[in-house]
């Protein structure tokens, strides 16, 4: 499909900044087949039904943003840059593929130091991207990566305003327990133990499974045509009791209900034909459109989305374009908060 079918108008000032507060505050648009609700998050128990099971991510944003300076030996003294590098992904003890910006200063062999932590240009690819070799391993480089880094907030929110000390919590969900991800399964956002006490009360279900979120949900689709377009893997893992929790729901059942598109990615991945979920371990680099048929899910609980973003071709994939393209003009119409920080959907084709 085109790329351009996905486009739609955003005015700037619907991209929150802060979270609500409470978390369970913010405003929940209920797309369920053709009828649209507005409500709140709080209601949610009241929106599911007993045996209905919820599945999380619990990965944990790590302080992936590093700022320091390149210095090389030049004959005029030219040789300091400012560098901001987002460590995207792991590949070694003591080496992390990362996003660098501006990467046209860097070449292989260049030092950086990020405040007390020094890193050597190990390797450069293609949009920016580059392997740093740090001057430690281990759990000493993950203490150093902490002291030195901030939380990599999206950038049509770091454009705005600097992260801070409240998005060491508000960007990090309740359920964050395995460190890897350069970005919140901001969905989940939204959950606190208040809600979490009121959806047992219920009669639903939750399990967890781990998907660490990778630069793929910055990046934009630059292809005219879906089919040119090549997600970034990303790293995930379903433990045998998720696994046997969705499929012990949908035995008895209940809806399963992706609470944002990284678990329902994971899920997909892992699904069989017949859509029996087994444990999984792995990377996935699924990229859902329309003409998906899904095998795992019956529902996503989902923030709203870019404008021509590989996520928006996923829940149009879930619900039908045209169905998406109207429940977003609602949206807009009725001001609801967009991006990580903003409202959330419950979306049930």
């Amino acid at each position: 499909m085109r790329v351009d079918a996905f486009d739609f108008d955003l005015p700037e000032d619907l991209i929150a900044l802060r979270p609500a507060r409470p978390r369970r505050a913010a405003r929940l648009l209920i797309a369920d087949g053709a009828a649209t609700h507005d409500s709140t998050v709080e209601t949610l128990p009241r929106r599911l039904r007993p045996g209905d099971l919820l599945v999380f991510n619990d990965t944990r944003v790590i302080p992936a943003r590093l700022t320091g300076e390149r210095r090389r030996e030049t004959a005029d003294g030219a040789g300091v840059a400012r560098i901001e590098a987002t460590l995207l992904k792991r590949l070694g003890p003591d080496t992390w593929l990362a996003l660098a910006k501006p990467a046209k200063r860097l070449a292989p062999g260049d030092r950086i130091a990020f405040g007390a932590l020094g890193a050597e240009v190990a390797g450069k690819g293609a949009e920016g991207l580059v392997s740093l070799r740090f001057d430690r391993a281990g759990a000493a480089l993950d203490a150093a990566v902490a002291q030195a880094g901030v939380m990599p907030l999206p950038p049509y929110i770091a454009a705005r305003r600097a992260p801070d000390a409240e998005d060491d919590t508000d960007y990090q969900t309740i359920f964050a327990e395995n460190p890897g991800s350069v970005a919140a399964p901001t969905a989940a956002l939204h959950f606190d133990e208040t809600l979490m006490a009121a959806l047992a009360a219920r009669g639903v279900r939750t399990t967890r499974l781990t998907l660490h979120v990778g630069a793929g949900t910055f990046l934009p689709v630059k292809a005219d045509d879906t089919a040119d377009h090549r997600m970034h893997a990303e790293w995930g893992e379903i433990g045998a009791a998720a696994a046997e929790a969705v499929n012990a729901a949908r035995a008895d059942g209940g809806r399963v209900i992706a609470v944002g598109t990284t678990a329902l990615r994971l899920l997909e991945s892992a699904a069989a034909e017949d859509g029996v979920v087994r444990p999984w371990r792995g990377e996935t680099d699924i990229f859902i459109t329309p003409g998906w048929r899904f095998r795992a899910v019956d529902g996503l609980m989902t923030n709203f989305h870019l404008p021509r973003s590989t996520l928006f071709m996923l829940v149009s994939a879930l619900m039908g374009l045209d169905r998406m393209k109207a429940v977003y003009a609602h949206a807009v119409a009725a001001r609801y908060r967009f991006y990580s920080y903003g409202d959330a959907s419950l979306l049930i084709p």
